[in-house]
């Protein structure tokens, strides 16, 4: 009976997160947060609700920062080393007006190489959110995805990059997204990347 009864919270809390995921809710009327690069590793987090103010500290971490493609910012992922070398970049897009995609430092929550939306299900039948790492509850994830067009929240990247980034990323991988540019702290080494 203990068996079944597990069992029954298994589906039950599937069915629960899988429905939460791609759900309207996702929809981001309002920010509630902004992130601000101070160096390469180093990020202020601002509540804009209450206008607290915290530093984020990112030395010794992977982590992905994605500037959205909005006015002042660069449109662009940047995936950072532990060591603090911005080792791969590429253009992004991201939410329209209507489903901007949140600001804030997330972690990695799972990781699904093929998956279809549930909200927003291509019609042809064709996976439209492969190599997904999903960064919110609600279903944002950074996934391939055309860098043409905007998206309803989440973060389209090209497939030769995702792929990329989706073997290299772990739970442990931190998602910063933010609406300042971070070219200037990326700038070196990316010329030592791609143009060297």
């Amino acid at each position: 009976m203990n068996f079944v009864k597990y069992f029954f919270y298994i589906v039950v809390a599937s069915v629960f997160l899988y429905a939460s995921e791609d759900s309207q809710s996702s929809q981001v009327k309002q920010l509630s947060r902004e992130v601000v690069p101070l160096s390469k590793t180093l990020f202020e987090v601002i509540n804009l609700k209450t206008g607290d103010k915290r530093i984020e500290d990112l030395t010794g971490r992977d982590f992905i920062v994605v500037s959205v493609r909005e006015e002042g910012s660069d449109g662009r992922f940047y995936a950072v080393d532990r060591d603090g070398t911005v080792w791969w970049s590429g253009a992004v897009t991201s939410g329209t007006a209507e489903y901007r995609s949140p600001s804030g430092i997330f972690h990695v929550l799972r990781k699904v190489r093929y998956y279809m939306s549930k909200a927003y299900p291509d019609a042809s039948g064709i996976n439209n959110m492969d190599y997904s790492l999903f960064f919110t509850k609600f279903g944002h994830a950074l996934h391939k995805g055309s860098t043409n067009w905007m998206s309803r929240g989440c973060i389209h990247i090209d497939e030769k990059d995702i792929k990329v980034l989706f073997k290299w990323a772990t739970s442990n991988t931190k998602i910063i997204i933010t609406r300042h540019s971070y070219m200037p702290f990326a700038h070196d080494d990316l010329v030592r990347i791609y143009v060297d």
